[in-house]
């Protein structure tokens, strides 16, 4: 019988379900068994062997919906093979500085589960994808950091670590 692997994830604009499915492809590529469902369906982790985390950013935290998610389901998480993943537009570099904000993204939920892997993917911002308030804040963001809008995805760097995870 094949390993069932879930890979649920929050987003807000598309960019981490883009990224949740090409780790799903790499996985089944692998011959694993694996489905990608968004956290807001609650998926049910009885029906699986190990599980992926992943969100974007806001507000330099995961999404309030995975956040709750791990909290409801603490127990069983604990219980199994998980790994987080993040999409991020900001603190991508390999400074102290970076490294300590990205720890900081995922501190609350590792705080609750222990992940066997985790791995940050510098993410895409679209605004056009972005709803008003989002937009607003993401324009902000830009002009205080000199971030620019764009897609800044390392499908190589996702798809490798994909090749690595529950090896």
């Amino acid at each position: 019988m094949n390993k069932r692997i879930l890979i649920t994830y929050a987003t807000r604009a598309g960019s981490t379900v883009e990224v949740a499915a090409a780790i799903g492809e790499s996985l089944a590529q692998r011959g694993l068994a694996v489905e990608v469902i968004p956290v807001k369906e609650n998926p049910n982790l009885a029906n699986y062997q190990a599980v992926i985390l992943g969100s974007a950013i806001r507000m330099g935290n995961w999404l309030p919906e995975m956040v709750e998610f791990v909290k409801k389901n603490q127990a069983h998480l604990s219980q199994m093979p998980i790994a987080f993943f993040t999409c991020h537009r900001l603190n991508t570099g390999d400074d102290e500085t970076s490294r300590k904000a990205r720890e900081a993204y995922t501190t609350p939920v590792r705080q609750m589960v222990t992940p066997q892997a985790e791995i940050f993917f510098s993410g895409e911002l679209n605004h056009s994808k972005l709803n008003f308030v989002d937009r607003t804040l993401a324009k902000a963001v830009e002009k205080s950091t000199n971030t620019p809008e764009g897609d800044f995805r390392d499908w190589d760097k996702i798809h490798g670590w994909a090749q690595t995870i529950f090896a």
